[in-house]
């Protein structure tokens, strides 16, 4: 069984800490690896490498640090088959989905390196003659990233390669559960000859570590990928010293079906978008809302659709999801669903756990006859579980969308650019699909409103996360 080590300062460390946290496949539920369960002393360490670090790397053109993305971006590629299996080890995603998100990376530091020579200042126009007023953006600092377990590898990238490009240093947090493909990335980027304590991988508790991390005054920006829970809790850490937080945190997206819409491609997309990585993505469509004229229809393709969703070896070609991440997720999901299926919801697909004699298998599940104000709809269940509720015309479907307290990804269906152009205008999401799956593009910005986050991330505005403005007022 492999055994990791902190990587801080350019060095791969032993923790100050006796204590591990076990890897277990939750396939198979074999232990595969362990990483240190990191404690204060490892936090501080790795804060004051990245503070001694940051100001020398600031100094270097963007097109310097531009070159050790491409750097990393060829060395992903050179590994991405045996960074693909161990991210399908670690977390069961199915080994094609695990690929993608392997060269998706390689792609995102790619496309962040292309930006050293496009982001910019302005020169704002004077109220007095002979001044010239200079915005200038510079790199926020220290930056804290604290990553979740879904797509461990893909939102690493999204938070080391902004911060490496616009000159700050970074320490990053994995998800406890997924840790092992990112620390195998920590392997690669030893190699490089990029500055020590320029990045820096720590493990650990939320509550230990993370909170240390978070709480210090050598942080200048905390963001965070993770649940509603877990961004409050950074607000409250990150309150003492006013630290600029960017949390993208949970979901609960709704597609709109209306009554003119493609019904199959409507039913592929979100089958699609629900049943990826086996539900548990935050921007997948986590209820749908149809048309009454043609609910029926749609519910009868839909439950056969989703009933068709192979499950099972994520090594196995064959399979479209595979185990839920852990015990405890699988369980969380189940006790949903159940007190749906009590207050009078119907299973028409699924419903239950797996029957399988190993991994925690959810079945791909449909519920129908649900209420807008039960949990199943206003909480995310974060598994391939889909209520499904007919609405009677367009206002009440867009009411019934935005009743939520989150508001990251949405989707429509139609045919009508009208209809399609007001629900876009109505909806309170950071994201509108139109007539296609929920998956976001590296040069959009994935943002969310209400409780789905603060800032966002990706493209040219998750770029300016990362970075200060100063205003000099030069007169002549």
């Amino acid at each position: 069984m492999n055994s990791y080590q902190q990587f801080i300062n350019g060095s791969f460390v032993n923790s100050h800490s006796s204590e591990w946290i076990e890897v277990e496949n939750p396939y198979t539920g074999e232990i595969i690896a362990r990483v240190p369960n990191g404690n204060e002393a490892d936090a501080k360490d790795a804060l004051e490498a990245a503070k001694a670090s940051q100001t020398a790397w600031a100094a270097k053109t963007p097109t310097e640090r531009a070159g050790y993305l491409k750097q990393l971006a060829a060395l992903i590629r050179a590994n991405r088959i045996e960074l693909a299996k161990t991210l399908a080890s670690e977390q069961a995603k199915i080994l094609p989905l695990a690929q993608v998100e392997i060269d998706v990376t390689a792609e995102y530091f790619d496309y962040y390196a292309g930006w050293a020579r496009i982001y910019e200042g302005e020169i704002i126009n004077s109220d007095r003659l002979n001044e010239n007023i200079f915005l200038f953006y510079k790199p926020i600092g220290v930056v804290v990233g604290i990553c979740p377990w879904n797509f461990p590898f893909f939102v690493m990238a999204r938070k080391v390669a902004p911060s490496i490009l616009t000159g700050c240093s970074i320490v990053l947090k994995p998800s406890s559960l997924t840790p092992l493909t990112t620390f195998e990335f920590a392997k690669l980027l030893a190699t490089l000859d990029l500055p020590k304590g320029v990045v820096n991988f720590v493990s650990g508790s939320g509550k230990t570590l993370g909170s240390t991390l978070v709480k210090s005054p050598l942080t200048d920006l905390v963001t965070l990928t993770g649940s509603v829970e877990a961004g409050q809790e950074i607000i409250k850490n990150s309150a003492e010293n006013v630290t600029k937080v960017s949390l993208e945190l949970g979901g609960k997206a709704p597609a709109i079906v209306f009554e003119d819409a493609d019904i199959d491609l409507a039913v592929k997309s979100i089958v699609d978008s629900r049943v990826i990585f086996s539900g548990q993505v935050c921007n997948c469509a986590e209820r749908a809302y149809v048309h009454k004229n043609i609910y029926g229809k749609f519910v009868e393709k839909l439950t056969a659709a989703i009933k068709a969703v192979k499950y099972g070896d994520p090594f196995d070609a064959s399979s479209v999801m595979s185990s839920q991440v852990d015990k405890a997720q699988q369980t969380k999901i189940d006790e949903i669903v159940k007190r749906a299926l009590a207050q009078g919801a119907k299973a028409l697909a699924g419903g239950k756990i797996a029957e399988t004699k190993t991994g925690y298998f959810y079945e791909p599940t449909l519920l129908v006859d649900v209420k807008q104000d039960w949990e199943i709809i206003q909480k995310e269940v974060f598994g391939p579980v889909l209520p499904v509720v007919p609405f009677s015309d367009f206002d009440e479907a867009i009411a019934l969308a935005n009743d939520c307290e989150y508001g990251l990804t949405s989707s429509v269906f139609s045919t009508n650019i009208n209809t399609v152009l007001r629900a876009i205008k109505g909806l309170k999401f950071g994201e509108t699909y139109v007539n296609r799956e929920h998956f976001e593009a590296m040069q959009g910005f994935h943002a969310g409103w209400r409780k789905s986050g603060i800032g966002g991330a990706d493209g040219k505005h998750g770029l300016m996360e990362y970075l200060q403005s100063q205003v000099a007022y030069i007169q002549f």
